[in-house]
């Protein structure tokens, strides 16, 4: 073990230093560029199962932001039949010489990062005036979601542009009414009586579920709405026919590719050419929308790209730093 000091950030020291969304978005939009580019190495997740669950390992390095490797257990919640519990630990390394700089609690920072890499591909791909969105879940990741587009987290930075933040009418629902009430009533959102009655009419949907089968159906989807998946490790999250008609995107082309757990469910045997990375329309180089009428989803699996990004900015945050991958990152724009 090293001798050199390093940071340890617990659960509450974590989520405390990834308060500041614009910052983490800007880092996020700079690693999905990355990886769009081909700039980051990031080799394919690898998992060892348990019967009862898996451990996961993601080592990653994003030019400018870091190099860190995260390890994550899932497992069911013996205390919340349908759930699971995600922990674990992301250690985040100086990329210039290999020193430990920091070792973070992996729950929150994957909760946050996944919440703002949500909201970020939400901005980006939804229609401009889409306003009512149907978040799905109450759990974990379901309420990070909700404190972002409530802005019961941090507030912006003082002083930010506000060009590309929009407000929005937020609807909760989840399998069980009276949790989707007493969430709805922790951020002061509205509650569904079911998923079906949130997804109909709403512009957006955010699937925050721990879901082996499909929450919701084509059928129930407006014209032209956008839908972001960050559920389903276990199984599809998504039906067969939102998949079909929908133009997809990812964090990376292995969400396709790959075999799960590191590829998604949902989109095993969709050709290559019907995927579109979420960094190519950030960095210009594809449209995403093309017109209202189109159905949009973005798929998210998790990416190494994104633990980089989240510890670069947790620990840039914690220890005060001012170096060039908290200042490049605080350079970039992100729509918050």
């Amino acid at each position: 073990m090293t001798t050199e000091p390093f940071l340890v950030l617990d659960h509450a020291r974590t989520q405390a230093a990834l308060a500041d969304a614009d910052a983490l978005g800007a880092a996020l939009t700079r690693a999905l560029v990355a990886v769009a580019r081909g700039e980051a190495s990031t080799p394919p997740r690898i998992a060892a199962r348990t019967p009862q669950g898996l451990l996961g390992a993601m080592p990653g390095h994003v030019p400018g932001l870091g190099l860190a490797a995260k390890l994550i257990t899932v497992f069911p919640d013996p205390d919340r039949a349908g759930r699971s519990t995600h922990r674990g630990l992301v250690a985040h390394f100086d990329e210039r010489d290999g020193r430990l700089l920091a070792v973070l609690d992996a729950e929150p920072l994957t909760a946050v990062r996944t919440a703002v890499t949500a909201t970020l591909a939400l901005r980006t791909l939804a229609r401009p005036d889409a306003r009512r969105v149907a978040v799905i879940g109450t759990g974990t990741q379901a309420a990070a979601q909700l404190a972002l587009l409530t802005g019961a987290s941090r507030p912006r930075t003082a002083g930010r542009p506000a060009a590309g933040r929009r407000d929005f009418e937020v609807v909760v629902a989840g399998r069980t009414p009276a949790h989707a009430a007493a969430t709805a009533r922790r951020f002061g959102v509205a509650a569904a009586a079911s998923v079906e009655e949130a997804v109909r009419g709403a512009d957006a949907v955010l699937c925050c579920t721990g879901a082996d089968s499909p929450v919701i159906s084509r059928k129930w989807l407006s014209r032209g709405a956008h839908v972001g998946s960050v559920g389903g490790s276990e199984g599809p999250e998504l039906d067969a026919a939102t998949i079909r008609d929908a133009s997809l995107f990812v964090e990376w082309a292995g969400a396709a590719a790959a075999a799960p757990p590191a590829g998604a469910h949902e989109l095993q045997g969709v050709p290559a050419e019907r995927v579109t990375l979420l960094g190519s329309v950030l960095a210009g180089s594809h449209p995403g929308r093309r017109e209202a009428a189109e159905l949009t989803v973005f798929k998210s699996t998790g990416h190494a790209a994104l633990d980089v990004a989240a510890a670069s900015v947790a620990y840039a945050s914690a220890s005060g730093s001012t170096g060039a991958a908290a200042g490049e990152a605080e350079a970039s724009s992100a729509p918050f």
